[in-house]
This record gives C-alpha cells, sequence and structure tokens, in this order.
C-alpha cells in the first residue's frame, strides 16, 4: 500500500534467513541517499518456487481478501492548517508477476477535498511466501499536485533497474521484536525500513462507530530517504492495519473507518 515510512534512526543491519535462503539488510546511515548505493549490502534471494502459483495473503496482520476495500481518513495538522484525506485501499482480482512469483495488486486513491479530487493514485504489489511472510515487490504510483504534470516519484517494481523485494508483514513478527528489516529497496527511491515494537498495543480508530483493536502488531516505520521522521502503525488480527500516526517530523493520524467485504 502507498504509505511512505518515514525514519531517523542510523543503523547497518543484516538478518540471515536460512528459511528462505534471504539476506534482510537494515536501515542505512540516517543520510539520505548522498550517491552511495543505500542497497548493495541487501540481497534478498526471491525463489519463486517458495511462493504459490496463485496468489493468497492471508496473514492474519495483513490479509488481503480480493474485492476488500478499506477505507481510512488522514487528517495532517500544520500549524494552524488542518488538511484531510479520503483514501481507499481496494484489493483487487488483478495479479502481477514479479521476480517469478505472482503478485496480488491493491489499487489506493488518495483524495483531497472531496471524491473528485485525487491527489494519489497507486497501484501496490503484495505476494505471500509459503511460510506467511508477506512480501512487497512495488508500486506504480502517481502524484497530482498544484495543477502540475503527474509525477510517478517513488514507483519502483523488484527486478527492475536493480530494486528489490521487503517484507512487509512477518509470519511471526514476534520473533523479529526491535530487529531492522527493508520492506523496499531502490536507492534514492524507495529506502523504507521497519521494526516490530509490539504484539500488545491498541489502537483506537473511527471504525464501527470506534473502536478499540487489542493485540495489535505496532511497527516502527522510516526512511532513509527521510531522516527525521518516523511512524507507527498497528495492524489488528485479522483485520490489518488500523492505524498510521506520525510521531517525529510530522503530525499525521490515519485512521480506518470502514471496511467493504
Amino acid at each position: 500500500m502507498n504509505m511512505k515510512a518515514n525514519r531517523i534512526v542510523a543503523f547497518v543491519f543484516c538478518l540471515m534467513s536460512l528459511m528462505w535462503g534471504c539476506s534482510l539488510g537494515g536501515g542505512g546511515n540516517n543520510g539520505g541517499n548522498n550517491g552511495g548505493d543505500n542497497c548493495a549490502n541487501y540481497n534478498p534471494v526471491i525463489n519463486p518456487a517458495d511462493f504459490p502459483s496463485t496468489p493468497l495473503v492471508d496473514n492474519q496482520y495483513f490479509p488481503l481478501t480480493p474485492g476488500t476495500i478499506f477505507s481510512y481518513v488522514n487528517t495532517i495538522t500544520e500549524g494552524t492548517t488542518i488538511t484531510t484525506q479520503d483514501i481507499s485501499v481496494e484489493v483487487t482480482n488483478d495479479t502481477k508477476l514479479l521476480l517469478g512469483v505472482n503478485c496480488v495488486v491493491v489499487h489506493d486513491v488518495v483524495y483531497e477535498g472531496g471524491t473528485t479530487n485525487v491527489v494519489e493514485d497507486t497501484f501496490d504489489w503484495y505476494a505471500q511466501d509459503n511460510d506467511g511472510n508477506v512480501w512487497y515487490f512495488g508500486e506504480d504510483t502517481t502524484a497530482f499536485e498544484n495543477g502540475q504534470p503527474p509525477s510517478k516519484e517513488g514507483s519502483w517494481e523488484a527486478g527492475v533497474n536493480g530494486a528489490k523485494p521487503g517484507i512487509i508483514m512477518w509470519a511471526d513478527p514476534g520473533a523479529h521484536i526491535n530487529q531492522p528489516y527493508r520492506q523496499e529497496c531502490l536507492s534514492g527511491v524507495a529506502e523504507d525500513n521497519g521494526e516490530v515494537l509490539t504484539l500488545t498495543a491498541s489502537a483506537t480508530v473511527p471504525y464501527n462507530n470506534n473502536t478499540t483493536f487489542t493485540n495489535c502488531v505496532q511497527t516502527k516505520d522510516y526512511s532513509d530517504l527521510e531522516p527525521g521522521v518516523v511512524e507507527n502503525k498497528f495492524y489488528a488480527p485479522g483485520i490489518g492495519l488500523v492505524l498510521t500516526v506520525t510521531v517525529q517530523g510530522g503530525d499525521e493520524r490515519e485512521e480506518l473507518v470502514d471496511i467493504t467485504p
């Protein structure tokens, strides 16, 4: 989904997973892209045999059932100015083949000032391996702003120009507490990282007349390209992402308001 992670931490971390023969490098140097390749030491090995031929994403913290539409409201506060965005995230029936892996296509649309004003239109690609880990294989995003020509900035596709997929949700998040991992990797374009903080977080959102979700996976999300910005995301079991809060470098709160099954 096109929800960019923003980050402030400085580290270089490497995880080795013999289960898939995959090296999942952690975040970069907290200095953004300085002419080097921040993804050089990150080398995931994607074997199509490790994924089902027909894509199925049923991870309890990140389920993607085709036909489901998640609706969110994002409130952005900048001084005395408050901007509200409506976000529609639809799990489509479409698939896309990347690195030999069939991915689920998710369509995100961000509206600002009404549903006739689209500010961002994105297609995201996800696949779940046979162990239950959900991988992010890229996005095709188009941004519209201030009458300028549409921008494709931030778009990337695993296997193209050196772009590498990353983990968006572990099969067992509890086994990765406080371990940095790559969510995507194309130097200078897509350098999002994450860390699992806890499996027992709570989040209250407007969904179903104000629902408090418990036993949520809470992550810290940040980007080598935006040092100083950090988000916390909350994933409820059986639902998926219910809340995103910018905790450093901004004031945004994106909340789940509805689910159309």
